[in-house]
């Protein structure tokens, strides 16, 4: 958790700084960020171009090269060179095919220093960025803490974290280094209050991307503990869990009729050891010790563990994301978990019957898991069960 900055002895620090890294500085390249009115502003058409608005650039530089010192002659006769130190960006050639297609601008009255007509048609649709981000643009740490304030309800000041960042300089960065249709994966490890998570979504709801994040955070005590918050985890998911009401709230009522499906959904994933006990090879001589090992693997599951604690990890030792999509159906009175549209079956009821096998069979899974328990010691029902998947093409089934 933060704290606020000692005063300022000499100067006040005004600005901070955002570090940038790429895996390959020499191929990324930022995505543009949209054009402002401000900066379409600056285009005008005076002198009634059919090529469009354009704006006047200055059409000299300070890079010495031998063609670009010479004289040039306005429409009123009034004559020009660079001034001292700096030459012509172009070659008198060059410079005269310019002023041929009318891409020269003397001035209302033709009397003054050339300058090169640049067609707002003709510029990136896009602004590369710059290093300076002013406030108005990307938000301040007194934006952030009315935005955590909105979002989480306090009862003590002192757990209100000092060094939150505002959900523009967060979305800043996400136009910048990602796009609508990708698919990133956006990580913080050092998660706090979750902005990340909340700029991601409120991103994706601006520009209907499907960028996904992760924000990773030690359970932190809070200063004075509250029913609600006791760590700054919690701080984190109380956040997230009422943006996305906000979200909500905002769409009722409304058709959605430019926007495609949202998903704001996320996930809280702690932590721990293996759901199973696993065997310890060091006992493999002393058979009392090997004993105790194989009751302990008579139900191998770690006590108060949940079946959606052991379907998780499954999903990870499977090669699934964490993000996959999984939908709980109930098949022959069974719960059984459908992980990415019924590639992976996973049942971990107990007392399996060979009609729940049959009917997961006909669904023709890539892959389907079942906790060894559940078949209770009957070697025959696991055989059938075998033979079953295998006549269905199931290319994988096995028991944990």
């Amino acid at each position: 958790m933060g704290r606020e900055k000692a005063p300022a002895r000499h100067f006040s620090e005004d600005h901070d700084y955002v570090v940038v890294y790429a895996l390959n500085a020499e191929t990324w390249r930022p995505t543009l960020l949209p054009r402002s009115e401000e900066a379409n502003a600056r285009y005008g058409n005076s002198d009634s171009d059919h090529r469009g608005e354009w704006k006047a650039g200055d059409m000299t530089a300070r890079n010495s090269y031998a063609d670009g010192q010479y004289e040039v002659v306005s429409p009123s006769g009034n004559s020009f060179t660079p001034p001292r130190g700096r030459y012509w960006v172009v070659n008198k050639s060059r410079f005269d095919e310019l002023n041929a297609d009318n891409r020269i601008w003397w001035g209302e009255n033709g009397t003054n220093m050339p300058s090169l007509k640049r067609f707002l048609t003709e510029v990136k649709q896009g602004m590369v960025p710059q290093t300076l981000w002013f406030y108005s643009d990307v938000g301040h740490t007194q934006e952030a803490k009315k935005e955590l304030l909105e979002f989480v309800k306090y009862e003590n000041t002192e757990n209100v974290l000092d060094t939150v960042k505002p959900t523009r300089l967060i979305r800043r960065i996400l136009q910048l280094a990602t796009s609508p249709e990708s698919n990133d994966i956006v990580l913080d490890f050092f998660g706090g209050s979750c902005t990340t998570g909340h700029a991601v979504m409120s991103q994706n709801r601006e520009d209907g991307g499907n960028r996904k994040f992760i924000c990773v955070q030690l359970p932190e005590p809070l200063p004075k503990p509250e029913p609600k918050l006791k760590f700054l985890t919690d701080i984190g998911k109380q956040r997230l869990r009422n943006v996305i009401q906000s979200f909500a709230d905002d769409a009722e009522g409304k058709l959605a009729l430019d926007r495609k499906s949202e998903d704001n959904g996320f996930r809280v994933f702690k932590l721990d050891q293996s759901n199973f006990n696993a065997w310890n090879s060091s006992v493999e001589h002393d058979s009392a010790k090997v004993e105790r090992q194989l009751d302990l693997h008579i139900d191998h599951i770690r006590d108060n563990r949940t079946p959606e604690d052991i379907l998780y990890e499954l999903l990870l030792k499977s090669g699934f994301p964490l993000t996959t999509p999984v939908e709980q159906q109930t098949i022959e009175g069974k719960t059984v978990y459908s992980i990415a549209g019924g590639a992976l079956m996973i049942c971990l009821d107990g007392n399996l019957t060979l009609g729940l096998i049959r009917s997961i069979a006909e669904l023709k899974p890539e892959r389907v898991v079942f906790l060894d328990e559940g078949f209770a010691g009957n070697d025959q029902l696991k055989a059938n069960a075998v033979q079953t998947f295998k006549t269905k093409g199931v290319a994988s089934f096995r028991t944990v």
